[in-house]
């Protein structure tokens, strides 16, 4: 009977255990490198590797020794006999561990709030880029009549006045008015005649603005003005019916034509022109077409033009038929009223302001019109029933009630009178500077505080941006004309040239005046030509200042004090002259008495004459009345 070795099961493992735990207590022995040679062909031998088994050759990795666990303190030992109960519980700790453990839900951060001032940013390209809500604009239209010595009226866009115009008493608008006037001189060197319409200042006639049926002798209809000279075929005392072009300015005249147009609602009419037209702003070839079919279908005698106008747009055939009627009417007037007035004569004089704003400025995107005075706002009313069914939309036509002013109650006022000064803030810090002078407007663009932290080139290009803006909304509030030169910031990236020059041509798109560009100059300007559409808007709010004749300067007292004293002096040496009296401002008596005592005490015993000096103190400080008195 074979004999039974084999150990219960509990003494085996309690045996196997301790043998490992005497092991790790055992000292190793130190393996020189060829024993350890010598075993790794036998270990590589008896069990070889992962890469050996997967067909890979090469030096196998070395791997580390197991390293005995830390010795324990007697008192904190446990006995061998608690590992096995141990072990459990730190695999279900390991396996706890493991397991991915479900993320924190992370805490929602509030949306920071949107900064109230934008800046521009500047893109790859060199362009700025300004985020806007898209949010549509509001126009809103108001007309004030409360005085009767002056009619203002306001369009607004989002609060900001989009349009101002403004007419005063003691300066009507005579642009636009029919005259028959009498030629008062012919000047052969400007090719050009004086005419008297009858305003007290004759009007400035251009040979090429003199239509052929007024020359004096008969010419071929296909000589052109400019192989004539105007001597030849104009005479002095010569009648004829002239319409006022642009308003006369400081010292210049009023420009005139005999090329007469009658403004319509659609269409303007031109008496003496074969010529025909559309509007540049309707550029959809179909609608061109469709009205022209339109005018077509309408007589209009021979020998009349006409000119489609912006407004005419998806008109119907009725109400553009109406307006020529109209026109046509009103032609037949003023040629009666022609052939018996007496030169110089008014024939026909332009509408109000109110009705020449909305003849020529009213769109369907005014969503409110507010008035103060009831006749204003019947006139309005019959104005918005005459519009065809194709253009009338819901305008609120309202009359102000409030308890303030209407332009008080919509902060109009402020920026009415930004428009009378010269220097205009920008968004950033910056300004410009706008200086109307006889031959042109200077406009100036300053940086100021624009960007203090920021790169200088961006800094610079920023200001020249709003400025661009800035400048084309000011030159159409304040009617300046002619030739404008604005003096930029010199930009040095060219990127940054383009954009401003691209600014300031889109910004002007709006503007109705014929505006024409050049490029922006290596001394960083720029030339804008502007068609002058009437008298700047502070001619007839703003008199020449008396005592600085327009400079905006005078005289100190001291050297005010001391032109009194030569005065004197060069009077004083005269012959016979036995008494001076002087009356001049309180200022100027009171430095002349108090500096110039003894010039004057020298003065008197020199030449044996009395000098006195009173002072008046409602002389303004130019003023002065020096009289010499004979014995």
């Amino acid at each position: 009977m074979a004999k039974n070795t084999t150990k219960p099961t509990d003494e085996k493992e309690s045996s196997s255990m301790l043998a490992r735990v005497s092991n790790w207590f055992k000292p190793k022995k130190k393996q020189t490198d060829e024993g350890k040679a010598e075993q790794s062909p036998q270990t590589s031998a008896n069990k070889p590797s992962a890469q050996s088994s997967e067909g890979k050759t090469g030096p196998q990795p070395r791997r580390r020794s197991r390293r005995p666990p830390r010795k324990r303190s007697s008192g904190s030992r446990k006995p061998a006999e608690d590992k096995d109960a141990i072990a459990p519980q730190k695999e279900a700790m390991i396996a706890e561990a493991a397991t991915p453990k479900p993320k924190a839900k992370r805490r929602s951060r509030p949306p920071r709030r949107k900064a109230a001032d934008r800046e521009a940013a500047v893109d790859a390209d060199g362009i700025a880029a300004e985020e806007t809500d898209k949010v549509e604009a509001s126009y809103k239209l108001l007309i004030n009549t409360d005085e009767p010595e002056e009619c203002r009226i306001v369009l607004l866009e989002s609060g900001k006045i989009e349009s101002f115009h403004v007419e005063t008493v003691s300066r009507a608008q005579t642009k636009g008015n029919i005259y028959k006037g009498i030629v008062t001189a012919v000047e052969p060197n400007l090719q050009a005649a004086f005419v008297d319409y009858g305003t007290g200042k004759n009007g400035f006639l251009s040979f090429s603005d003199i239509h052929p049926e007024y020359y004096n002798r008969e010419v071929d209809p296909d000589t052109s003005w400019k192989k004539l000279n105007i001597q030849d075929v104009v005479s002095k005392g010569q009648e004829m019916l002239i319409e006022v072009v642009k308003e006369a300015t400081g010292n210049k005249g009023a420009s005139i034509t005999t090329y007469l147009s009658l403004p319509g609602r659609y269409l303007v009419l031109m008496p003496g022109s074969d010529s025909a037209g559309i509007s540049r702003k309707i550029e959809s070839e179909s609608e061109r077409s469709k009205l022209r079919k339109m005018v077509d279908a309408i007589t209009i005698p021979e020998g009349i033009g006409y000119i489609i106008r912006t407004a005419s747009r998806d008109i119907t055939k009725t109400a553009i038929s109406q307006d020529i009627c109209f026109l046509l009417n009103l032609w037949e007037e003023i040629k009666k009223k022609g052939q018996t007035a007496k030169a110089p004569a008014l024939l026909h004089k332009e509408q109000n302001i109110i009705s020449r704003f909305l003849r020529d400025s009213y769109t369907t995107e005014i969503n409110e019109i507010l008035v103060d005075d009831e006749e204003a706002l019947a006139q309005v009313k019959n104005f918005l029933e005459l519009l065809p069914a194709t253009q009338k939309r819901v305008t609120n036509v309202k009359m102000h009630k409030g308890t303030q002013p209407l332009f008080h109650q919509f902060h109009v006022e402020k920026q009415i009178e930004q428009i009378f000064q010269p220097t205009v803030s920008l968004p950033s810090g910056g300004s410009i500077v706008i200086s109307p002078t006889e031959a042109l407007v200077a406009i100036d663009v300053n940086s100021g505080s624009t960007g203090k932290d920021k790169n200088f080139e961006e800094t610079i290009f920023l200001a020249n941006m709003e400025a661009a803006e800035e400048l084309s909304r000011q030159l159409k509030l304040r009617d300046l004309g002619g030739l404008i030169v604005v003096d930029f910031i010199d930009m040095r990236d060219a990127k940054h040239v383009r954009a401003v020059e691209k600014k300031v041509r889109d910004c002007m798109k709006r503007d109705k005046a014929k505006v024409d560009f050049s490029r922006i100059s290596k001394f960083g300007l720029m030339q804008i030509s502007r068609q002058k559409m009437a008298a700047p808007v502070q001619m007839g709010s703003y008199n020449i200042c008396p005592h600085c004749k327009g400079r905006g300067m005078v005289r100190s007292v001291e050297t005010q004090a001391l032109v009194h004293l030569r005065h004197i002096h060069t009077g004083v040496i005269r012959e016979h002259v036995k008494k001076v009296s002087c009356r001049l401002p309180a200022e100027v008596a009171e430095y002349l008495l108090s500096k110039k005592h003894e010039d004057l005490m020298e003065l008197e015993q020199q030449h044996q004459a009395k000098i006195i000096i009173e002072s008046d103190p409602t002389m303004t400080p130019t003023e002065g009345k020096i009289e010499f008195l004979k014995g």
